[in-house]
């Protein structure tokens, strides 16, 4: 009994170290898999948000959705779709926009 609540510990553990890194794709982007993480247009710059830590992106983020941010800003929608993201907008690793405290902003 004790081995299988062990077990079963170790498994949840797991799972959570793993919910909360960055993977990459052959295609050389990340793919986020934090739930807060987020790319956003700031100072003019594209900023990555990856477990509470914000740095300057460095390579192209996929989000689990399939969108794609680029470090130019242009965010490139699973649809085709294409957008540049402006000062405060926000892509969270689900594909889903935000603005932040500059307006609305629906997608």
């Amino acid at each position: 009994m004790k081995y299988i609540m062990i077990l079963a510990a170790a498994l949840i553990f797991n799972t959570a170290a793993n919910a909360q890194t960055t993977t990459k794709h052959k295609n050389g982007h990340h793919k986020m898999t934090h739930s807060k993480d987020c790319v956003m247009m700031k100072d003019g710059k594209m900023m990555m948000m990856m477990n509470g830590k914000m740095m300057e992106m460095d390579k192209d983020m996929t989000m689990s959705d399939g969108t794609v941010c680029m470090k130019d800003g242009t965010c490139k929608m699973k649809d085709g779709k294409t957008m540049k993201m402006k000062e405060g907008e926000k892509c969270y690793m689900n594909g889903k926009m935000k603005m932040d405290k500059m307006g609305k902003m629906k997608m």
